[in-house]
Formats: C-alpha cells, sequence, structure tokens
C-alpha cells in the first residue's frame, strides 16, 4: 500500500496512514518493531482524545513556541518513529525555531543512527540549515544506564530547552534533573514524561509538530516580554487535567 491507496476521504485516513508510516519506517530500518506497539498504544489514546487537538493541547502548542523562541539552545530530540511520521514537518519546526535536530535511539545501532540521520537530509535538513545530530554521541545525561543517555555534547548536551516527542519517561526525568526546560508531545497525560515536562503538550505528534511550527511562526515578530508571558501563564497542570477529564469523558466531537 502507498499513501496514494488511501482515500482522504476514508474517516480513519489519518490513522492508517500513520500506520503505513510506521510500518514502512520498520521495512526501511528507521523505526524499530518495538516501536510499532508504541504506535498502537498512542493511537488508543488519540481515539479517546477524538483524534483532535483539544483547545488545551493548543495551548500548550503555543506556549512550547514561545519557550522555544526564547532558548538559546534548542534541540528537537527524535527517535524512529517521529523519524517515520513528521520528518518534514520535524525540520519546518526547526528551521521555524533555529533548532538542531538529534537523532537518540533506545534500540541503537550504527546503521539505524547513519538511515535516520539520511532520512532527515532527504526530507530538506540541509536546505533548510538545519543541522542533524546524534551520531557523535560525545557526552552522556546522568542518571541512565542505557543507549538513550548518548547524546551529542553540543546537542542535547548543552540545550537549554528539549522538544521530546513521544513517550520516553526515563530520559525527560533525566534531563528535568539536569535543568534543560522540556517541551513533551505525548498523547498520555499520566505518562511519566508529560508529569515531568514544562511544557506538555497532549496531542498527536502528527499534529503538534505542525500545530507547534505554525505558532513559533505567528509569535516571530513577538517581544521577550511577551514570550515570556505566554510561557509563565501557561498552567501544565490544568493542561494535563484537561486532557484526562477529555478522554475519561469520552466526549468526542
Amino acid at each position: 500500500m502507498s499513501e496514494l491507496d488511501v482515500p482522504e476521504s476514508h474517516p480513519r485516513y489519518q490513522s492508517l496512514l500513520t500506520r503505513h508510516r510506521i510500518a514502512e519506517g520498520v521495512d526501511r530500518g528507521i523505526t524499530s518493531r518495538q516501536g510499532l506497539i508504541a504506535e498502537g498504544r498512542g493511537e488508543a489514546f488519540d481515539y479517546l482524545l477524538g483524534e483532535r487537538t483539544i483547545p488545551s493541547a493548543d495551548d500548550a502548542a503555543r506556549a512550547a513556541a514561545a519557550l522555544l523562541r526564547l532558548a538559546d539552545r534548542p534541540v528537537i530530540s527524535v527517535n524512529g518513529n517521529v523519524a517515520a511520521l513528521v520528518p518534514g514537518e520535524t525540520v519546518d519546526l526547526a528551521a521555524a525555531v533555529d533548532a538542531d535536530v538529534e537523532v537518540n535511539l533506545f534500540d541503537r545501532t550504527d546503521e539505524r543512527m547513519r538511515a535516520i540521520v539520511a532520512h532527515f537530509r532527504d526530507h530538506g535538513a540541509d536546505e533548510a540549515g538545519v543541522a542533524v545530530r546524534g551520531v557523535d554521541a560525545d557526552a552522556r545525561i546522568p542518571g541512565l544506564d542505557h543507549e538513550r543517555a548518548k547524546v551529542d555534547a553540543d546537542g542535547i548536551g548543552s540545550a537549554d530547552v528539549v522538544v521530546v516527542p513521544l513517550e520516553d519517561g526515563d530520559r525527560a526525568a533525566a534531563l528535568a534533573a539536569m535543568g534543560t526546560s522540556e517541551v513533551v508531545i505525548d498523547l498520555n497525560p499520566l505518562s511519566r514524561s508529560a508529569q515531568v515536562a514544562t511544557v506538555p503538550i497532549v496531542d498527536n505528534v502528527i499534529r503538534a509538530v505542525p500545530t507547534v511550527a505554525d505558532h513559533a511562526r505567528d509569535l516571530s515578530g513577538a517581544s521577550r516580554a511577551e514570550l515570556k508571558r505566554l510561557v509563565r501563564e501557561f498552567d501544565a497542570e490544568a493542561a494535563l487535567a484537561a486532557a484526562e477529564d477529555a478522554i475519561r469523558s469520552g466526549r468526542l466531537e
């Protein structure tokens, strides 16, 4: 099946398209087989959210854009699922906020690392002036004993704001312990990732990444005082509570 084989009029178009991209990512050596399980878990939460961006998630995306615009060294951390689902959109966001992209994998191999880096370059990273990091891995995140501890010293290792798409609880907690501000995109409002985030966005990554990019462009002329106000007034606990209520209530639109 190619993406063209799924008509956009199909009521499950986005879900089918997402499944196809993840499966294709596995075939290409970009996504791990475990990524299929993670995608299925996320799809269940998205279904309960009504497969839409709820108002609190849009507010979070705007706060995230403001935080990224304030950052001195922003980095977007990506794994195989993100590479399969939103490669071009991630490059677009990185270009909008002058961020680097860094590949960070739990199931890390040199082959997968090179494949994912090449994938982002194929989706316009070089043309957009976006650096794709992760191969050097010359630093470590303290407190982690697995492959996700490996980071670039000039990337996540020295970032002041890191975007963490998709659930990644222990690393998100370790980054928070380092004093790094985090934008977390996670469909589960009860996950450790979302709970420790400076700005948790409870939304599907295929909607959240372009939404943050749109807000970043909209805020391109905002003063630092205005950007700081948006970050300061964002209530992470309230955003998570609103998402949990949307999931538990079952009020689908």
